[in-house]
């Protein structure tokens, strides 16, 4: 794959474009590899501009739910409680590992 793969693939989950993510998907692109520029993954990107069925898509297909992004370092969890997507953390939640520390920082998450 060539970088413009990856990069088209970031571009597509930042504008919605669904039937693009998931064509890179299904040729192979990794959904955690982050945008070579910006330093975040598509993941981040569709939870930032709001395409939950992009971010729902990309967790189905491996997207680490907890990869701190190298730019704003978050994770998917803090990018979607700072841009206030709640239906988006709730799905983070079923895709995350049950932890006790991660338990307790969704509880921190939904009371603030």
């Amino acid at each position: 794959m060539s970088a413009g793969d990856w990069k088209e693939m970031y571009n597509a989950a930042a504008t919605g474009n669904m039937e693009l993510v998931q064509y890179h998907i299904k040729n192979g692109v990794d959904p955690n590899y982050q945008h070579p520029e910006i330093l975040s993954t598509a993941l981040v990107a569709s939870i930032t501009y709001g395409h939950l069925e992009i971010a729902k898509f990309l967790l189905q297909n491996g997207a680490n739910p907890t990869l701190l992004s190298e730019f704003d370092n978050m994770t998917p969890l803090q990018a979607a409680k700072a841009f206030n997507r709640q239906e988006i953390i709730d799905i983070l939640v079923k895709f995350s590992p049950s932890d006790t520390l991660l338990e307790r920082f969704l509880r921190f998450l939904r009371l603030h």
